[in-house]
């Protein structure tokens, strides 16, 4: 969490974070002293976006599509060069 804030640095100080480098125990207070409806608003709002855009309908895809597990490639290619 710490690197996510660091990317946003410059607003980290209205966030309640301070204006030096950000600690986790300025985020821990910061987050003890700020109001829990904050979060649930914003939350329910997201919510509501979310069910806004849903589709009604199937998702349809035409002709022949492949998946691939990251994973098992990172695998193959760390294995055979």
């Amino acid at each position: 969490m710490i690197c996510i804030i660091s990317a946003i640095k410059n607003k980290s100080y209205h966030l309640g974070f301070g204006s030096g480098d950000i600690k986790l125990s300025n985020v821990a207070y910061a987050n003890a002293n700020r109001d829990y409806r904050i979060f649930e608003e914003f939350a329910y709002y997201m919510i509501n976006l979310a069910q806004s855009k849903r589709l009604d309908r199937e998702f349809i895809l035409h002709g022949k599509f492949y998946a691939f597990d990251s994973t098992t490639i990172d695998l193959c290619l760390s294995l055979f060069q």
